[in-house]
């Protein structure tokens, strides 16, 4: 008896499963290249002026012109110009100026490279019980007990008075002294273990220990009681040229100390610090490297400060910075400036918000919305909409748009998937999106999913990694 041909399904059932056996051997070992590459990007570039400063230098290898000098020079640009803008050293506005007219509108990729950390203080050295320390300030939403007892490095610039400026960094080299934040020992803590996690530790009880040893005797200055500040004052002079008062023109960050690593006995994963959202803005600026010729539209990365604190301030997407350039972009490519035109730019502009997102996680399923939350190594994310609590502070992309880059993905074989932040009651988050469909352009969220988000140390999926760069090239090229 002749065997039954099965039948094809009638309908196609979209299953959100992870994509290695979507890729060929050459893909693979791309992905593996790419994450290698992307490692160490995240090992170096610790803090927003780092990132912006290893990016802004990739940037001049591959062509890319200073922008604010061509303005200067009031010369015109062409399509296929390479330029790059600096907000402060620490936005970063890259693009590829395209065949077509800019008020057509700009493919855009936009993601921050500031992170959660502790800043310090104003006046932040401070010695107790002949122990110094440093007062620190948290930034963005982190949970405070997670940052107690690890190794911690110092980064940041200090200008001195006669407004040199210092780079300071401590903590990353093999053989540096590393920080850290001492806590309270189990034998001691049961108050402690009572109290809710959120208050466990208080923010004011952030304060990095830095030394216990006090001045030797023959620079010993009779006058000053502090003898162990005393010493770290005198190492500031001798090696940095530094007073305490330069404290107060300064910038310093603290962060974990240590390299990102390949996570898991496969090596599937990455484990390091600032991934939110690093590892999308590495996806936006080598994306754009990488493009082949002219773009039919101009392409633009933006990777941007402050907006783990709702992107406030002069280097924070709520500026006119990004505007600014865009109008004077239009300058630069017309025979005669309208604002109109800067106007129809933005309006008609196409936008990639690339944030992370939150991953479904087995070990906290109450919180989670399984069958809308990315799962890792399932490919980028595409969230329609962020908020919280019906959607607040949410710009939520139209349907026409999403189709459209649901079209660019499926076309240019990237794997993708829909996400959610987790339960719609539960809580919730935005991103830059709105700040950028506050022009009326079409923008939706597309990033990487992250375990651990906002901890000192945070996991992604190398697939996703890859994927993340993978999407935002094909954006840029077929939005």
């Amino acid at each position: 008896m002749a065997k039954k041909e099965k039948k094809k399904p009638s309908v196609n059932v979209w299953k959100r499963e992870q994509g290695w056996d979507k890729l060929d051997k050459d893909e693979l070992a791309k992905l593996d290249a790419y994450c290698d590459e992307y490692i160490d990007y995240i090992s170096n570039a610790k803090t927003e002026r780092l990132a912006h400063d290893i990016a802004l230098q990739m940037a001049v290898k591959k062509g890319f012109k200073n922008f604010d000098e061509l303005v200067k020079a009031g010369k015109k640009i062409k399509p296929g110009t390479k330029i790059y803008r600096s907000c402060y050293g620490k936005t970063l506005f890259l693009a590829v100026i395209g065949n077509e007219p800019l008020e057509n509108g700009l493919n855009l990729v936009g993601s921050h490279i500031d992170c959660p950390r502790l800043d310090l203080k104003p006046s932040p050295l401070y010695e107790d019980d002949k122990l110094v320390l440093l007062d620190t300030h948290y930034y963005g939403g982190i949970k405070k007990y997670q940052w107690v007892t690890l190794p911690l490095a110092l980064h940041g610039v200090i200008f001195k008075k006669d407004g040199t400026k210092v780079q300071l960094d401590i903590g990353e080299k093999p053989d540096d002294p590393v920080l850290t934040i001492t806590d309270l020992l189990p034998h001691l803590g049961r108050d402690q273990a009572g109290k809710p996690l959120g208050t466990a530790i208080p923010g004011e009880a952030l304060n990095v220990l830095i030394a216990s040893r006090p001045i030797d005797k023959e620079n010993d200055d009779k006058e000053v009681g502090e003898k162990t500040k005393l010493r770290i004052l005198k190492l500031m002079k001798d090696t940095y040229g530094l007073e305490e008062e330069d404290f107060a023109s300064a910038e310093i960050e603290i962060t974990p100390a240590g390299p990102a690593r390949h996570l898991g006995l496969d090596k599937s994963m990455v484990l390091g610090y600032g991934q939110d959202d690093r590892v999308c803005a590495f996806g936006a600026v080598k994306a754009i490297f990488d493009l082949k010729g002219t773009p039919s539209r101009t392409a633009a990365a933006v990777i941007c400060d402050k907006e783990e604190i709702g992107s406030v301030g002069q280097t924070g997407m709520e500026s006119t910075f990004m505007e600014n350039t865009v109008a004077e972009l239009v300058n630069l490519t017309v025979d005669k400036y309208s604002d109109l035109l800067t106007r129809r730019a933005l309006e008609h502009s196409a936008m990639l918000s690339a944030d992370v997102c939150a991953l479904h996680d087995p070990g906290f399923g109450d919180v989670s919305s399984p069958h809308n939350m990315p799962k890792i190594n399932c490919g980028i994310a595409l969230m329609k909409y962020t908020g919280g609590g019906g959607k607040g502070g949410s710009s939520d992309a139209s349907a026409e748009f999403m189709s459209k880059v649901r079209t660019i993905f499926n076309d240019n074989k990237v794997i993708w998937q829909m996400g959610e932040l987790g339960k719609v009651d539960v809580g919730g988050g935005g991103t830059i999106a709105h700040f950028l469909a506050h022009y009326g352009m079409n923008v939706v969220d597309c990033g990487v999913g992250l375990f651990s988000m906002h901890a000192p140390y945070e996991t992604a999926g190398k697939l996703d990694i890859y994927m993340g760069y993978k999407a935002y090239k094909a954006f840029f090229e077929k939005a």
